[in-house]
């Protein structure tokens, strides 16, 4: 298998930090530098259909994209640890928080970055006001998960799942941006103290980017 990644984009990230909770180490990591359109040659597209990253080229060549849909296939090929859920009832209140950092934390906080950074200008066009009324979304999400997280260790489970990954690496993209997280928050404080003592959590660090690829 091969994983076509890129340096400090969240989503690949994901998967990197969910490849290392599972010890996955037999995977081809391709890096591709997005400033200069790796994600965008005709064969990488004829491959993934459009220009996301990461994609994972699985052993009979197929090929998927978006990092649920790549961790949902590692996580068959490679059960343990869980991190999706062992019972019908414990998979679906992972799926419940799963969907509830995608939409109410992690796309607010990549909008927020990609309008607000400089870097990401040569990317796309940005309209900060756009940038900062994510933001202000996700902070609205943090309000939530906060409360979630006075009454449990983890955001879906009593452990870590896809969940936690999916919302830490979303929270930790906003240091591109110097984002703090509001000091009243403690208990996503002290859970996002334990997600960077994970070992994956260094695993999943952003690699050093190539070199347009500050940001």
């Amino acid at each position: 298998m091969k994983l076509y990644d890129t340096p400090l984009a969240p989503n690949p990230r994901r998967v990197r930090w969910f490849m290392a909770e599972k010890g996955i180490n037999d995977v081809e990591i391709v890096t591709l530098n997005l400033f200069e359109n790796q994600h965008k040659t005709p064969d990488y597209l004829a491959k993934a259909g459009l220009p996301n990253v990461p994609m994972l080229e699985m052993e009979n060549g197929d090929c998927i994209t978006e990092s649920v849909a790549i961790c949902r296939y590692l996580e068959a090929k490679y059960p343990e640890p869980n991190l999706f859920g062992r019972t019908p009832e414990e998979t679906a209140t992972i799926e419940m928080w799963l969907r509830r950092a995608e939409m109410m934390l992690a796309t607010p906080m990549m909008m927020g970055v990609r309008h607000t950074h400089p870097a990401m200008g040569a990317l796309e066009a940005q309209v900060p006001v756009i940038g900062e009324h994510n933001l202000t979304g996700a902070t609205r999400a943090l309000k939530i998960l906060d409360r979630r997280l006075a009454e449990s260790e983890w955001i879906a489970a009593d452990r870590l799942t896809i969940a936690d990954i999916i919302a830490f690496v979303s929270l930790d993209f906003g240091r591109m941006i110097k984002f703090r997280l509001p000091q009243d928050l403690t208990h996503v404080a002290r859970w996002a103290d334990a997600m960077r003592a994970r070992p994956a959590a260094q695993a999943g660090m952003p690699q050093k980017a190539p070199a347009q690829a500050s940001a």
